[in-house]
């Protein structure tokens, strides 16, 4: 199994290319992330060149199965975040 790459590590990884504290790194990170929540949450989609698009989808209300009773049930609609890899992310991950 690949090992995982956490907020923490990213945060690490900032602060030593920027030169600058942990809390400083973390506070960007932490806006970052804000950021993008905010927008996808207008309903807006927010577009990293070469990364990736964050968008998001809709889905349709559908009927469901308990898996545990076999009880039919309505899975309401709702929206959900959706994410596109950009061509370089997709050149470097082959």
């Amino acid at each position: 199994m690949a090992k995982k790459i956490t907020k923490e590590d990213i945060v690490e990884v900032l602060a030593k290319a920027g030169k600058i504290s942990k809390k400083s790194a973390g506070d960007c990170l932490g806006i970052i992330l804000d950021e993008i929540k905010k927008s996808l949450k207008q309903g807006k989609s927010v577009v990293l060149t070469g990364f990736g698009t964050f968008s998001v989808s809709k889905r349709k209300a559908r009927m469901g199965r308990n898996p545990r009773t076999g009880k039919a049930l309505k899975i309401p609609a709702r929206k959900v975040p959706k994410f596109k890899a950009g061509k370089s992310l997709k050149d470097a991950v082959k």
